[in-house]
């Protein structure tokens, strides 16, 4: 089922298995990328709506200019003079260079759709990996077409960005299980504390998956190794911190938008009603605007205020926290994840075909993923981990979804790619 080891030299059969798996997963991406890109031409007028998008784009252009980090929130008085860092930087950076040419909305789009792309191949090599080539291919073509990947790819949000993030962790994680070794353990941590600046909740994979390793190796091996992940991971993020450091009155690690979602996760919006377990832009109360208050003292003020709430409502908790698990597992409260949904220029009928997808694919994902060795099955599940731990604190969403959704794919791919009807049509024109 599984690739030959990189050091061993392949046989003249293996060479062109491995020629023929690669044709495949080129003509899948090129189905891909068309219906990619077709979604990105049908862009080309549509003005971003108000929210993470636009703080991305205007954040980009700044850059691009010069003006690096500047506030694109809050009072209008600030923006562009005080400091801001709203969302990690990761894909503000990816964005600038797109930003210099005339309209930079289409062109900012048009990034991230390239990356959206880059993603089916990306997700054919980690299932090669994981279950053979026939995994692999099975894999790309459900990448290509599975709506809660290329959903985001016309948007100017992060999503995108840390799919492919995730998708290279992930590789990078089987690699180092694989070889175990100083680079590999370097290279694991540089990918987590990269894709940190995309997602800062993807930090949290530094300690998980410097656990890889522990049961097969001798402690004071895995130990170094798992220092290696760990130091790596900090070493890429502190220039960040640091750089925060010297600009905002409170502390702030990866972004100032840490008091925006607890206080958006946290008000009677959020813990009764048709939107419980949700996030609501109503629920950021704003006092009388303070043009001396950066973004770091409103996302402290902000924490405040919802730590302060939830202390008062503390009873209503354990319902707020099960509707968010239901509401980010699409078991319950689609009209409220839809609304949310289409306030992102996500279109009606690509939500819902992204919802029945999810309903036929995770279970055989689950099925896959139990199927898959010890050491795979743990890393695979680190992203769900991840998205577990955000859900249950903050809100339950298809945006906060995004990391698993390569996870989703990759199973299923492991799953189908062994049921004997799959076996027998593709026949010897995919083989393990």
């Amino acid at each position: 089922m599984h690739d030959h080891p990189p050091t061993e030299p392949l046989s003249v059969d293996e060479r062109q298995l491995d020629v023929r798996f690669h044709r495949w997963v080129a003509a899948i991406t090129a189905v891909g990328a068309l219906w990619r890109l077709l979604r990105l031409l049908a862009k080309w007028n549509v003005p971003l709506h108000y929210g993470d998008a636009w703080y991305y784009s205007i954040q980009a252009i700044n850059n691009a200019h010069g003006r690096w980090f500047k506030e694109a929130q809050g009072p209008i008085t600030n923006w562009g003079v005080l400091p801001g860092a709203e969302h990690p930087p990761l894909t503000s950076v990816v964005l600038a260079p797109a930003s210099l040419l005339s309209h930079p909305e289409f062109w900012q789009r048009a990034t991230m759709t390239l990356i959206g792309i880059a993603v089916v191949p990306l997700i054919a090599l980690v299932g090669r990996r994981l279950g053979g080539r026939r995994a692999g291919v099975i894999a790309a073509a459900l990448a290509a077409l599975y709506p809660n990947l290329w959903l985001s790819d016309a948007l100017v949000m992060s999503e995108t960005l840390v799919i492919a993030s995730v998708v290279v962790v992930t590789w990078l994680a089987l690699r180092h299980h694989d070889r175990f070794t100083l680079a590999t353990a370097l290279m694991l941590g540089a990918a987590i504390g990269v894709a940190g600046h995309a997602r800062s909740e993807i930090l949290l994979y530094a300690p998980l998956l410097a656990c890889v390793g522990l049961r097969s190796h001798p402690w004071r091996l895995w130990l170094g190794r798992a220092a290696l992940v760990f130091g790596a991971t900090a070493l890429t993020v502190t220039p960040w911190f640091v750089f925060n450091s010297s600009r905002f009155d409170a502390p702030v690690l990866m972004s100032t938008n840490e008091g925006s979602t607890w206080q958006g996760a946290n008000c009677s919006l959020t813990y009764h009603g048709p939107g419980v377990g949700g996030w609501n832009l109503l629920c950021l109360t704003e006092p009388a605007p303070d043009v001396n208050e950066d973004a770091s003292q409103r996302s402290q003020r902000r924490r405040d205020e919802a730590f302060t709430f939830m202390r008062a409502n503390i009873t209503r908790l354990p319902v707020v926290v099960a509707a968010r698990a239901l509401l980010g597992t699409d078991l319950w409260g689609w009209h409220e994840t839809v609304r949310a949904d289409l306030g992102e220029e996500r279109p009606r009928w690509a939500i819902w075909a992204g919802i029945v997808s999810w309903w036929l694919l995770a279970p055989l994902a689950a099925i896959g993923w139990w199927r898959l060795r010890r050491g795979s099955r743990y890393i695979v599940a680190v992203p769900a981990i991840g998205v577990a731990v955000v859900t249950l604190l903050f809100y339950g969403s298809h945006r906060l979804r995004a990391p698993l959704e390569p996870m989703v794919v990759l199973c299923a791919a492991v799953f189908l790619a062994n049921l004997p009807i799959v076996r027998r049509l593709t026949g010897t024109a995919v083989r393990s």
